[in-house]
């Protein structure tokens, strides 16, 4: 891929990430790295797959977890939950949401209840069920 074509896909990335943090009210990470790592792993999968698969999770088959569309960024739990497990969607003190993560949630575990700064923006998956959100991902 050409210098200018990846350059393309940044700013693609960078416009598509800046307007979901707004819309969930959230902020980038400020941690030195994250914002960085996780742009560059978007870019990555957009140039590789067409689709801006989420960079901190292993798939045996990316192909194949891009038809799920679970992990196409913003994932399912960023849009059910307001959680990102990047890091990339965070609050003022750098931690994810985990205030509308269910109890037993390893997130909920890891970083404890971090409120959500906006929480009328963002969660367009929020109260949806497991079949709904199956039909949502086939586009009906």
């Amino acid at each position: 891929m050409s210098d200018s074509a990846d350059s393309e896909i940044r700013q693609k990335i960078l416009n598509y990430t800046e307007k979901y943090r707004q819309k969930t009210g959230t902020q980038f990470s400020t941690v030195e790295g994250v914002k960085e790592s996780v742009i560059n792993g978007l870019v990555k999968n957009m140039a590789e797959l067409g689709k801006p698969l989420c960079p901190c999770n292993f798939y045996p088959d990316k192909h194949e977890e891009i038809k799920h569309r679970r992990w196409l960024c913003p994932c399912d739990e960023m849009q059910m939950y307001k959680y990102c497990h990047c890091l990339l969607y965070v609050t003022s003190n750098n931690l994810p949401v985990t205030e509308h993560l269910p109890e037993a949630h390893e997130g909920r575990q890891m970083y404890g209840n971090n409120p959500d700064p906006a929480p009328d923006l963002g969660r367009a998956l929020r109260g949806q069920s497991d079949a709904e959100i199956e039909a949502w991902h086939r586009g009906e």
